[in-house]
């Protein structure tokens, strides 16, 4: 597996081997023994897919307390995927790190605990697996305004399709302190 780090401390973007030959391919989506030698958590307690169509953003959504960590990677189709570090303290507080994955490319996408997530779908459909470290908490959830010029992602679109939740999130400054996790 070749591990790639990025500009945010432990967020990493991973490229599974992959076996292929004229019948298809193989590939291992998760392997304890080898995601922990490059740093990844153990123990995953939840598994979620999700379906959306193009210019669908999901995001950036994050928990606290019962902050989650992320492996994604999308199964079919492609979208372009966002981790925000949002812990309070932090050197790198409020920057944000983006990777296309797609079912082409086969990349996984690590977003640790303590980082807001958010993709958009730039294909026609995608499929999105992701393996949480913590359980989905309703009384934990939060969310941060996916177009925050504080923290400027740059989307590759100027107007998505979101939820009324994604439409209607607060900045990051906006966020009260004691709602964010810490670094």
């Amino acid at each position: 597996m070749n591990v790639i780090e990025t500009s945010l401390p432990g967020v990493l973007v991973l490229e599974p081997k992959v076996f292929g030959d004229e019948r298809g391919f193989f590939m291992e989506t998760w392997n304890q023994r080898r995601y922990e030698e490059v740093g990844l958590p153990g123990r995953f307690v939840q598994d979620n897919l999700s379906f959306s169509r193009r210019g669908v953003l999901r995001g950036l959504h994050f928990q606290n307390p019962d902050q989650q960590g992320k492996l994604v990677y999308v199964l079919s189709g492609e979208v372009f995927d966002v981790a925000v570090d949002i812990r309070q303290g932090s050197p790198t507080f409020g920057r944000w790190e983006s990777v296309l994955l797609s079912s082409e490319n086969k990349r996984q996408f690590w977003i640790p605990e303590g980082f807001a997530h958010g993709f958009l779908v730039t294909s026609e459909t995608a499929l999105f697996a992701y393996k949480c470290t913590a359980p989905y908490n309703a009384r934990a959830d939060g969310s941060v305004l996916w177009n925050d010029p504080d923290i400027g992602i740059e989307w590759p679109i100027e107007a998505p399709t979101l939820s009324e939740k994604d439409r209607n999130a607060p900045r990051l400054v906006e966020v009260s302190p004691e709602k964010l996790p810490a670094y």
